[in-house]
């Protein structure tokens, strides 16, 4: 059997979630898209790691999420993967993986487990049904995702809040409990007025991960670049800034672009040197 160095963390597992989630203990989920952001997230202490198709917005320059395709979150999810997290590893279906058929929803989210996901998030309700029940008959875990669901964004006419409308809360509450009914181990609810958030939080039993949701949800998700600054502009209401990270690395660089127009950089210190006995070659060579 091996054995854990003792201060290394064991893997956080679903059985570890639900431990927590049933003591009252708060969940973190934050994203990451590459090895970098995965190691800051991991020793930080997330509880979930999130590959998300937001790498689109994020990382890819596209306007929203629905250009990301099965062979990005592949590439993506196997730079995370590689830094072993101890965080849940949770991989975002993106945009057609999942809703052309059973048979290719399968396959997309058992190739995530095979890279090193321990679960798949999707987005939807109750139309998203006979897909999250061929995956949890399959042994994937699923998470599933109400409210603002991104890859929606052309028929909710852009991002906006959702769930404001009578029909529309009363739909969200039902698919809801569907979602739970399913097999769902958690849901994402983003988007959403917080007391339509605060009450599905209280008629599930599962865990609920607010984004833009109030703070009453079961646990909170920020974009990784979101939470550190990374991004320049402004942040959408629901995000709050831990760090000035684009601001610090721009001046950063910037500090280091004028060091090697001045000939500041590199020195000595950044330099290496022939050994003395080497040093005569360079005076007796001539071309």
């Amino acid at each position: 059997m091996s054995h854990l160095p003792a201060d290394a963390r064991p893997r956080v597992t679903l059985p570890q979630l639900h431990t927590w989630h049933h003591a009252g203990r708060k969940l973190v989920m934050t994203t990451a898209y590459d090895a970098v952001t995965a190691r800051i997230a991991d020793a930080a202490g997330v509880d979930i790691i999130l590959v998300g198709d937001s790498v689109g917005n994020v990382c890819l320059g596209f306007e929203n999420t629905l250009p990301v395709s099965m062979a990005m979150m592949n590439h993506h999810l196997e730079a995370v993967a590689r830094t072993q997290p101890t965080a849940m590893l949770v991989a975002d279906m993106p945009y057609l993986s999942f809703h052309l058929s059973v048979e290719d929803t399968l396959r997309n989210a058992g190739g995530f487990l095979q890279r090193g996901a321990q679960a798949v998030k999707l987005e939807g309700g109750a139309k998203r049904l006979p897909m999250i029940h061929a995956l949890i008959d399959a042994e994937i875990p699923v998470m599933g995702h109400l409210g603002l669901t991104p890859q929606s964004v052309n028929p909710m006419g852009g991002f906006k809040v959702q769930g404001k409308h009578k029909g529309d809360a009363l739909r969200l509450l039902e698919d809801a409990q569907k979602l739970q009914e399913a097999g769902c181990f958690s849901m994402v609810l983003e988007g959403i007025p917080a007391d339509l958030a605060a009450k599905v939080t209280e008629t599930v039993e599962i865990p609920t991960i607010g984004i833009g949701a109030g703070p009453q949800c079961s646990g909170q998700v920020l974009v990784i670049h979101d939470v550190l600054g990374l991004l320049p502009g402004s942040s959408p209401k629901f995000v709050r800034r831990y760090a000035e990270g684009f601001q610090d690395l721009r001046d950063a660089l910037a500090l280091w672009a004028e060091d090697v127009r001045s000939g500041g950089f590199p020195d000595g210190r950044e330099s290496y040197t022939l050994p003395e006995a080497v040093r005569p070659v360079l005076t007796q060579w001539h071309p």
